[in-house]
């Protein structure tokens, strides 16, 4: 049986976990580490997948600064995203190989993750048919038949991956309880016509980000068929170290 790693990281700037997640991707690719999950918050961010659209851009960057909001790139699909604290992060650096390389069937997995998580906490959630993420129904926060039947549907979760040789990278943000004003600088994943929204905005008991990060490790662990690790505490610059010798004598 595989074994999933995983890994909290606190909360941490974006740029440094990506460049921790391109060395992740290349040693995963090589077989040089196992299926690796970061779990983390991000400081406030404003992030620009590869299909970004300047238009869905609705702040300049001097102006997201001044909120306190970074501005980055990201090398993950999609479009115009935002992360902040209060909001759970998960980045699995998985290798599909052999049965399960379907980009459709993952993200369904993540989705799955991320659904299963909102029922423990109170908020029914399902999927949208013509939108990828976690969606709930905010005039029902209990109940979620399907997104057709929703009065107020509101997006509750997203998610962006990349996936290289069927290794994969980035993956899913679920709002726990994130400030829902940050918002107002994007029209977040292109979507204007339905609004955004949190666990604890509507209702339901969020815990904090490192107790749901636990759970988010176990569920996606027995979605994968995994064992899953004991959590673990790390630093960014302690999983960087690791992975030099590593990818040093590796072929």
């Amino acid at each position: 049986m595989k074994r999933l790693r995983a890994a909290w990281l606190g909360r941490q700037p974006y740029a440094r976990v990506q460049a921790l997640q391109e060395h992740l991707l290349v040693a995963r690719q090589r077989g040089v580490i196992e299926d690796t999950l970061l779990l983390l918050e991000h400081e406030p961010v404003v992030t620009l997948g590869r299909g970004a659209k300047p238009e869905h851009l609705l702040s300049s960057r001097e102006a997201l600064a001044a909120r306190g909001v970074e501005l980055a790139s990201s090398s993950r699909g999609g479009d115009v995203t935002l992360h902040a604290p209060g909001q759970l992060v998960a980045y699995p650096i998985v290798d599909l190989t052999p049965d399960r390389r379907d980009v459709r069937r993952w993200v369904k997995t993540l989705t799955e993750v991320m659904r299963r998580l909102a029922s423990e906490y109170g908020v029914a959630a399902g999927l949208h048919e013509k939108h990828v993420g976690l969606w709930a129904d905010r005039a029902a926060p209990g109940r979620f038949t399907d997104a057709a039947s929703a009065l107020d549907l509101v997006k509750i979760g997203a998610i962006g991956v990349r996936i290289s040789r069927w290794v994969t990278m980035h993956g899913f943000a679920l709002n726990l309880a994130p400030d829902l004003a940050e918002y107002q600088v994007i029209v977040p994943c292109g979507i204007r016509e339905h609004g955004v929204s949190s666990i604890a905005a509507l209702g339901g008991r969020a815990p904090n980000v490192e107790r749901s990060a636990e759970q988010a490790h176990a569920v996606l662990a027995e979605l994968l068929g995994s064992a899953a690790a004991p959590l673990e505490v790390r630093s960014v610059e302690e999983l960087a170290a690791e992975l030099e010798p590593e990818l040093r004598a590796a072929p």
